[in-house]
């Protein structure tokens, strides 16, 4: 039997789209709060959020009359019809928000507009209004939640932990700091602080208070602009990276956002100077007009789409490949740090619902923050208004000596080989830098790419095998063999067919003579078979990888000095000599400086 479900429940249905645990309620009314214009904002939790969600700003409140509206489903004033969903500049606008909220909760609000002499008190239960009254208040609005999912025990029952949920919404406060570092944040969990900023739109300062002093000191700052898409923000250099993805943040007009085009673009920029399964840090800003990027396409808006994703590709790629390398990317050792790494205390923070909780805090930076981001602060970095197959403006010269490319304004940089340490480490005097240069990582990049300049110069030198190798080639591999035949002559094989499903292999890479011919022919032709459906230069690049590595000589090895000089010169001429092809370090250094220091002299 068919029949018209009622109110509640489908009240309940919709509130399930929306608030999928306490973290969505928190996420929503921060938006919202953003929205009215705020410029502080403090969320307070209690019990992961289930038991107790406050938000107050200092936004523009809600008009007494158009409180219930408000809390009616798809009743918003970000938008009148649906043509307004092709411009929005807002971070909400479905009008499911309050609805939602109220559906399945108790809540109470508090506000008043700036034209209004007495706030209001409004309380609605399960979805139906309890109360309207007149109370002092500040300007501004005060959104407290309790007992989340208390009318839908089920629900309930599907939440994680309190400390995962609390967790989860501090990551989300965290979001919302580094995208708006012009607004003053404060997170308190079961009483104790857990996030403040000071709102001075220093988005450098935010990346200090949440990440520590080891980042801010690693970071490089982007920004890069092509037609109507502008990206800033910062990056960390390579030696700082995690074993997940929960230090990449990247945001579209405000809004922190999950996105495959962005993701790769990140990845691939970075995939000559990361180990396999190691992700960066990025915190990037993209700009772009309204209507070239749809956000209605995920019901807790997460996701959004590009009109256009090939220029968004190039412009995070690009700027981010670009920046670094035009930088040093040797990880700089110290022989022990006597520096106060003392990370700073947040004190206890003020009542969220007193008016004067803003005008009398301390400010959040302290003297040794102010220490931290002076003394580290990177070069600018800056493409704006760039095409990228054209050249660079001059970028500003940085004044640490490690932030600067070391040898690319050498057309031969001179050094002194001092020796070999552990049968596998070469120390190396270059200017005022003590270079300790792994000489299996070593080999393995220069071998890397030599073949990688072939392939990509169509210049494949091929070594011709005396005893030619028969390979027997099913019809797929055929196929793919047949389709990349271009590939395998670039990078140095040649072949010919000798029956109905084997070929001869002819002649190998000259760089990959050591090694066993059938294997790399068939590992190649492999990666190539896995990339089908992909993106089959990278899939090939990454084959090479493993094979440089295979073939690089390894640690424990003998090497004269005539060699270790001959490969030591031809990677510091490499683009980019800091890492082997899986993003471990080649070269690490110590400055004479930090000897003097620990020598005190």
């Amino acid at each position: 039997m068919i029949q018209v479900l009622d109110k509640l429940t489908v009240d309940q249905i919709a509130a399930g789209e929306v608030v999928e645990r306490p973290l969505s309620i928190v996420k929503e009314l921060v938006e919202n709060a953003i929205d009215a214009g705020a410029d502080a904002i403090t969320v307070e939790v209690k019990g992961g959020g289930i038991d107790h969600i406050r938000v107050t700003d200092n936004g523009i409140g809600i008009e007494k009359n158009e409180i219930p509206t408000a809390f009616l489903r798809h009743a918003t004033s970000k938008i009148i019809d649906a043509k307004d969903l092709l411009n929005l500049t807002s971070l909400g606008f479905r009008g499911e928000a309050l609805s939602s909220i109220a559906a399945i909760s108790k809540v109470e609000l508090i506000t008043r507009t700036h034209d209004s002499i007495v706030g209001t008190r409004y309380i609605i239960e399960g979805g139906e209004e309890v109360k309207t009254e007149e109370i002092g208040s500040p300007e501004g609005t005060t959104f407290i939640i309790r007992d989340v999912f208390y009318n839908t025990p089920a629900r309930r029952e599907f939440l994680k932990s309190k400390v995962t949920e609390s967790n989860a919404i501090s990551e989300c406060m965290l979001t919302f700091s580094l995208s708006h570092p012009e607004i003053r944040f404060q997170f308190i969990n079961d009483g104790k602080p857990k996030l403040k900023t000071a709102g001075d739109a220093s988005l450098r300062t935010n990346i200090y208070y949440n990440f520590g002093s080891d980042l801010t000191k690693v970071l490089i700052p982007i920004e890069a602009g092509i037609d109507d898409i502008v990206l800033t923000g910062y990056i960390a250099k390579p030696e700082f990276s995690r074993g997940n993805r929960s230090y990449m943040h990247y945001f579209v007009n405000g809004r922190y956002i999950k996105n495959n085009t962005i993701h790769a673009a990140i990845m691939d920029a970075y995939r000559d100077y990361l180990m396999n399964h190691r992700f960066p840090f990025v915190t990037l800003m993209l700009s772009v007009k309204p209507e070239l990027v749809d956000v209605n396409i995920h019901p807790t808006k997460k996701e959004i789409r590009f009109r256009d994703e090939k220029p968004v590709y190039e412009l995070f790629y690009h700027s981010i490949k670009d920046a670094l390398d035009r930088i040093t990317l040797i990880p700089e050792e110290t022989l022990g740090d006597d520096e106060d790494k003392t990370e700073p205390v947040i004190e206890k923070a003020p009542e969220p619902f007193e008016k004067v909780r803003y005008e009398r805090e301390e400010e959040t930076s302290d003297n040794r923050v102010r220490e931290v981001l002076i003394e580290h602060e990177p070069a600018k970095v800056s493409f704006t208004q760039q095409r990228f197959d054209e050249e660079p403006d001059e970028i500003e010269e940085p004044s640490s000596f490690l932030s600067e490319n070391l040898f690319r304004q050498e057309q031969t940089p001179s050094f002194r080989i001092i020796g070999q340490v552990f049968e596998t480490y070469w120390l190396i005097e270059y200017k005022e830098e003590l270079l300790i240069i792994d000489q299996h990582a070593a080999h393995e990049k220069v071998l890397y790419e030599r073949v990688v300049k072939k392939m990509r110069e169509k210049k494949g030198m091929s070594q011709p095998l005396l005893a030619p190798i028969v390979v027997s080639l099913s019809g797929k591999e055929r196929t793919a063999l047949l389709e990349n035949s271009e590939a395998f002559l670039q990078i140095g094989f040649e072949w010919e067919e000798f029956g109905d499903r084997e070929y001869l292999i002819k002649a190998v890479p000259a760089d990959f003579l050591n090694l066993d011919a059938r294997e790399i022919f068939i590992d190649i032709l492999d990666s190539l078979m896995d990339g089908m459906k992909g993106k089959k230069p990278e899939m090939i690049l990454d084959r090479l990888a493993t094979i440089s590595c295979k073939a690089a000589v390894k640690g424990n090895n003998t090497l004269s000095f005539s060699e270790v000089k001959t490969l030591i010169s031809e990677m510091l001429s490499l683009e980019e000599p800091y890492h082997c092809p899986h993003g471990r370090p080649t070269t690490i250094s110590l400055s004479k400086y930090e000897f003097e220091k620990r020598f005190k002299r």
